[in-house]
C-alpha cells in the first residue's frame, strides 16, 4: 500500500513540478537566460529552481501525512532529511538536465522526464530507507518464550 501511495503523491508531486518547469521555462523565462545582476542562469536551469520552489513544500506535505505516515522520526528531523534528500536531487536534476540538454542535445521538457525517472528511483529508495524511515518493531523470542513458561508452571 506505501508503495502505491508513493506512487501517486510522487506522482502528482512530479507532475506539478515537471508542469511548472515547462511554465516557467516556456512562460515565466520565455526561454531566455535569467539574469540575477551577479549570476546568470541558463533558462533550462533556472526553471528547475522555480518548479523547486512548489515542489518542495508540495512533495514533503504528501509524504509526511500521506505516504510515509509510520515514521518515528520527529517532524523537524524528517523536513532537514528530506532537505538534505531533496538539495541531492536537486544537484542530480542539474547534472541531467545539463547533460541532456547541452551535451545529448534533448528538448528541456524530454530531458526534464528522462531526468525525473532517474531521480524518482534514486529518492524513493532513499525517503523509504533513510528520511521517514519507519522503527523496526523487534521481539524478543528468548524472552517472550521464558515469560510464557514462567506463567506455566506454577511457583513453589
Amino acid at each position: 500500500m506505501q508503495t502505491f501511495r508513493y506512487a501517486a503523491c510522487g506522482g502528482a508531486n512530479t507532475m506539478a513540478d515537471i508542469v511548472m518547469y515547462a511554465v516557467a521555462y516556456n512562460f515565466i523565462l520565455h526561454k531566455h537566460d535569467l539574469d540575477l545582476g551577479f549570476f546568470v542562469m541558463k533558462p533550462h536551469i533556472a526553471s528547475i529552481v522555480i518548479a523547486f520552489c512548489v515542489s518542495f513544500p508540495l512533495g514533503f506535505f504528501l509524504m509526511r501525512n500521506i505516504v510515509f505516515t509510520q515514521s518515528t522520526l520527529q517532524g523537524r528531523v524528517q523536513l532537514f532529511r528530506y532537505f538534505v534528500l531533496v538539495v541531492i536531487c536537486l544537484f542530480l536534476n542539474y547534472v541531467f538536465i545539463k547533460l541532456f540538454v547541452e551535451q545529448v542535445h534533448i528538448y528541456p521538457t524530454f530531458a526534464k522526464i528522462l531526468t525525473t525517472i532517474i531521480v524518482v528511483t534514486f529518492s524513493y529508495l532513499t525517503q523509504k530507507n533513510y528520511t521517514f524511515k519507519a522503527e523496526q518493531v523487534k521481539t524478543n523470542r528468548v524472552g517472550a518464550d521464558a515469560v510464557k513458561d514462567a506463567v506455566r508452571q506454577p511457583a513453589e
